[in-house]
């Protein structure tokens, strides 16, 4: 009986052993998970402090928008753009402008800087000279937009070939355009168009937008006015600029890599308010060096936004062109489009493009630009009437479009 309790006491304490054991090497195996989480953590976390660094640039002073955002006036040479590997050699400067204005551009050929566009600011005066306005970026708003780029939801053409597939049913970016035709492919140098603003009602992850489309190669420019709460952290109707290009995405000047255009604006930039009025919006390449340049305004009175290097592009010309509306929704409904109304076919009541434009490779305007198709899906709808004249205004080659949400 002795030998049996004997036995019995051994074996439980072996078991108690290969269980104290155990615990042991898995409290140790658990701790060194939990360090490994906590050294990816960091690791992580050091990574995008660098990544905000790099946007973040060291201001000379800090001003805020009208609408509440604070911009670093960051020296030129210091500015996001200019991290990019090609620009090592570059000798650009805050002064540099379009040397040379393509015909049927209406454009004042003075600098309007801290005269027309100054308002935006809360101290009613800008950056001083040599600096450019740079959106200062919280975590938090880097968290946000950082889920923004490389998925489904950035803007996109309606040509769908020319992007690869997001998903199994193509998709939830709806479009109502006009668009150069395919036939007999054309080379452009510039494009241009004026577009009323509105505040379509959009939820959280949606956006709906105006936009010019200029693509260049396999690559292109978005350029106009969206609702965008994910980008902007509101529901105000805002102007922005989205690059595809050399493999990378970018939203206004909010690239880490440089692969965004390099400012030159000291008050009318990406990111500001609309105040629904007439925009211009115009690309062009510069004839001398083959930099493509921003160029916004109302009116007459134009700013030069900033350009995009040459060396940004793989093509040296654009491709095609589009006009008009898209919208994006992660599920249905879709938001409104434009001014939330079906088009009725006057630019007194509809939201509009107006005043189509392409300058070919040699320069020549087209005012006309008559190699254009409808396009548009779900539903939404587009007119287009070419070279129109209005007794309200000149309106040119005039699209109209827009809808309310669709389900």
């Amino acid at each position: 009986m002795k030998m049996k309790l004997g036995c019995a006491l051994r074996v439980m304490c072996m078991i108690l052993a290969c269980y104290i054991i155990c615990c042991s090497l898995l409290m140790s195996h658990c701790h060194g998970v939990v360090e490994e989480a906590k050294i990816l953590k960091s690791k992580e976390d050091l990574e995008i402090e660098q990544k905000i660094k790099l946007i973040n640039k060291p201001a000379v002073k800090i001003i805020k928008s009208i609408s509440g955002e604070r911009y670093g006036c960051v020296d030129f040479y210091k500015q996001p753009g200019l991290d990019h590997p090609s620009m090592k050699n570059h000798t650009f400067s805050h002064k540099m402008r379009l040397t040379s204005y393509p015909e049927g551009l209406n454009i004042k050929r003075q600098t309007h800087s801290n005269k027309t566009f100054s308002h935006f600011w809360e101290n009613g005066v800008g950056c001083p000279i040599g600096t450019v306005p740079i959106l200062q970026v919280t975590k938090d708003a880097f968290f946000k937009m950082k889920s923004l780029y490389g998925d489904n939801s950035n803007p996109q053409s309606s040509w769908s070939k020319t992007y690869k597939s997001t998903s199994s049913n193509g998709g939830h970016h709806h479009f109502a355009v006009v668009r150069t035709t395919k036939e007999k492919p054309r080379r452009y140098n510039g494009a241009y168009m004026n577009s009323n603003a509105f505040n379509p009602l959009v939820g959280p992850t949606q956006f709906s937008s105006t936009r010019m489309h200029f693509q260049i190669g396999n690559e292109f420019i978005h350029v106009g006015w969206t609702v965008h709460p994910q980008l902007y952290h509101d529901f105000n109707s805002r102007l922005y600029v989205f690059t595809s290009a050399g493999g990378h995405e970018c939203y206004n000047l909010l690239c880490p890599d440089g692969s965004g255009m390099i400012l030159v604006s000291q008050d009318l930039i990406p990111g500001r308010l609309t105040e629904h009025m007439d925009l211009n919006f115009a690309i062009i390449k510069d004839k001398e060096n083959g930099n493509w340049w921003l160029l916004m305004g109302t009116g007459y009175l134009w700013e030069h936004i900033g350009f995009w290097p040459a060396s940004r592009f793989k093509e040296s010309f654009g491709t095609r062109v589009e006009w008009g509306g898209e919208v994006y929704s992660p599920s249905p409904p879709s938001p409104p489009m434009g001014n939330s109304h079906f088009p009725k076919g006057s630019p007194r009541l509809d939201s509009y493009v107006r005043l189509i434009t392409t300058w070919d490779e040699n320069y020549n305007a087209d005012n006309f630009v008559k190699n254009t198709e409808r396009f548009s899906n779900s539903c939404y709808k587009v007119r287009d009437t070419i070279y129109i004249q209005d007794s309200w205004r000149n309106v040119g080659h005039l699209i109209v479009y827009g809808g309310p949400k669709c389900k």
